[in-house]
C-alpha cells in the first residue's frame, strides 16, 4: 500500500508548477508570454536568470527528491529499485500532465534531469555537454533538449548496464520529444526561435 501511495506523492510533487510560481512572484503568467510553457527556458527568457534557475533547480528536485523518499521509506523492500524508478516516471509525467493545470505542463527536460541524477549521477553531465554542444552549434534550446534526451538511454545503459533503467531513460526520452512535437514541426520550417543574436548589419 505504501508503494502505491508514494507514487501518487511522486506525481503530486511532479505537478508543482514552479515555473509558473516564479512567475506569480514576479507578477507575471508565464502562460501568457514567451513560448507560453512553464518551465526553466520560458522563465529564463521572461524573467532572467536568477529566476531560471531556481525554476531549474525546483523542476529537476520534483524528479530527484521523490525517488529519494521512495528508496528511504522501502529500505528492505524486495522490490525497492523498481518503485524508485516508478516514483521518478510518475514525477515526470506530474510535471507533464500536472493536475493542478488540468494536465497541461511543461517539457519534462528539467525533471528528468532529476530523475537520471539520481539513478545515474554520471550520466548527467555527459548529457548536459550533449545538450550545450548542441545549443552552441544550432542556436536552439529544443534542439539540444532532443539530442540530450535521445543520448541519455545510451549513457546511461554504458554507465549503468541497468536494462531497468534504460528502459526508464528510454521512456523519458520518449515522452519529451512527444511534448517537443510543436518544437519539431517549427525546425521544420525554419520558424523556431534561436537564441543566437541575430548579425548586426
Amino acid at each position: 500500500m505504501l508503494s502505491y501511495l508514494l507514487l501518487i506523492f511522486s506525481y503530486l510533487v511532479g505537478s508543482i508548477p514552479c515555473g509558473l510560481l516564479m512567475g506569480k512572484v514576479a507578477g507575471t503568467d508565464i502562460r501568457k508570454s514567451g513560448s507560453g510553457n512553464i518551465g526553466a527556458t520560458n522563465v529564463n527568457r521572461l524573467l532572467g536568470k536568477k529566476l531560471g534557475v531556481l525554476t531549474l533547480a525546483g523542476d529537476a528536485g520534483k524528479g530527484l527528491l521523490p525517488m529519494a523518499l521512495t528508496g528511504w521509506l522501502l529500505t528492505g523492500n524486495d522490490s525497492r529499485q523498481l518503485w524508485i524508478l516508478l516514483s521518478g516516471f510518475f514525477a515526470f509525467l506530474g510535471h507533464l500532465y500536472p493536475v493542478y493545470l488540468r494536465f497541461k505542463g511543461g517539457k519534462g527536460v528539467a525533471t528528468a534531469l532529476g530523475v537520471v541524477l539520481y539513478c545515474v549521477p554520471p550520466a548527467v553531465p555527459a548529457a548536459l555537454v550533449v545538450f550545450a554542444l548542441a545549443v552552441f552549434l544550432t542556436g536552439y534550446v529544443s534542439v539540444g533538449s532532443l539530442a540530450a534526451s535521445a543520448l541519455t538511454p545510451c549513457f546511461v545503459w554504458f554507465l549503468s548496464g541497468s536494462l531497468e533503467k534504460t528502459v526508464l531513460a528510454v521512456c523519458i526520452a520518449f515522452f519529451i520529444w512527444l511534448r517537443h512535437r510543436e518544437n519539431i514541426v517549427r525546425l521544420i520550417h525554419h520558424e523556431e526561435k534561436s537564441w543566437k543574436k541575430a548579425p548586426k548589419e
